[in-house]
């Protein structure tokens, strides 16, 4: 038995090396070629380490940095995100408790509805959408954050619902009977046990918010506005020419965000604070 399972073990962790490289590979390759000329990117040497030909160090990156207006819309993208992001995990979770704690036949049609608006598609909503979003004045990086609420909330809801089951409500009355409010109990008691899933949510919505293209192309006045993956498009010019090695440099200074947020919040994932909070 304990053959087999080391062999069982030995064939997982090859088959999850193997899915690791099939990830990591094309961000390995975006890296080198952001080092490269031009000229080097665009023939049959693009699968080649840079040698001291091909390699022209950071210029790459200056001339991302200075063209194109990459720090507007850096600012831009972060502006959206991160209230974007705010307004998703505080609105939704707070949904969820409700949803939770309040049985009856309102929260459950609620929580039907936001299940449901995870399959509907996109593309049904979106032509719709652009010109209500011009009506309302939510085509600016400053308030599009209403919008991606809509859109981000189903599964916000779906998780926060699902973790919030497991927290026992003896807490809860315990902190009203110290005099709590249902705010303070909320913000003070509900919320930090809900770290975890906040974290989880916020990697997952921010992934989404950051990489996201299409919505903030149909919404936003694209002569005023621009987010990285939008600008990443204005690099491929009208003109004919690529310019491949700034938009290389430009995609790994937009991956690198997300990646270093990843690997500072990922032990958070998995560590349960719930467990002991309520001694027997």
């Amino acid at each position: 038995m304990k053959t087999r399972e080391n062999i069982a073990r030995k064939i997982v962790f090859v088959i999850l090396c193997i899915l690791a490289i099939a990830w990591i590979y094309p961000v390995f390759m975006i890296l080198i070629n952001s080092l490269k000329g031009e000229t080097f990117i665009s023939t049959s040497s693009v699968f080649q380490l840079p040698n001291a030909k091909s390699f022209t160090g950071l210029n790459n990156y200056t001339n991302a940095l200075s063209s194109k207006g990459f720090a507007a819309a850096f600012g831009y993208s972060l502006i959206i995100t991160l209230t974007s992001d705010v307004l998703i995990l505080v609105g939704t979770s707070m949904c969820a408790w409700y949803i939770t704690r309040v049985n009856n036949f309102l929260s459950k049609l609620c929580y039907a509805l936001f299940v449901f608006s995870m399959v509907v598609p996109f593309q049904m909503l979106m032509f719709t959408l652009s010109s209500t979003a011009d009506r309302l004045d939510l085509d600016t990086p400053f308030n599009i954050c209403i919008i991606y609420l809509g859109f981000g909330a189903g599964l916000a809801v779906f998780m926060f619902t699902g973790f919030m089951k497991s927290i026992p409500l003896e807490i809860e009355e315990a902190a009203m009977i110290d005099g709590c409010n249902p705010i303070q109990t909320f913000f003070q008691i509900v919320l930090p046990i809900l770290k975890p899933t906040l974290i989880s949510v916020a990697i997952l919505e921010t992934m989404w918010l950051w990489n996201d293209y299409l919505l903030p192309y149909l919404v936003l006045d694209r002569k005023k506005y621009m987010t990285i993956p939008i600008l990443i498009q204005y690099f491929r010019g009208s003109y004919g020419h690529v310019e491949m090695g700034p938009m290389m440099a430009c995609i790994m200074m937009t991956v690198l965000p997300i990646i270093i947020m990843y690997i500072c919040l990922q032990k958070y994932i998995i560590k349960g604070v719930i467990a002991g909070a309520v001694k027997g």
